[in-house]
């Protein structure tokens, strides 16, 4: 028994897989936390264009 959990202890096979998984949630967590301040400054800015092009007048003649 104390053998097969030394033996458990000491392989590694399969640590390369952990690391990229922890890599890649340090990643995606990263990004998320720069990207969510310009998601919502986008959307101000977007809510800014759509007023100023709904104020302006369109067509032929004059349209009010």
């Amino acid at each position: 028994m104390e053998y097969a959990f030394t033996n458990f202890c000491q392989d590694d096979c399969g640590a390369v897989t952990i690391d990229w998984v922890v890599l890649s949630a340090a990643i995606i967590g990263i990004g998320m936390l720069v990207l969510t301040p310009i998601a919502l400054s986008t959307d101000s800015v977007s809510q800014s264009v759509a007023n100023d092009i709904g104020g302006l007048n369109s067509g032929y003649g004059n349209n009010n």
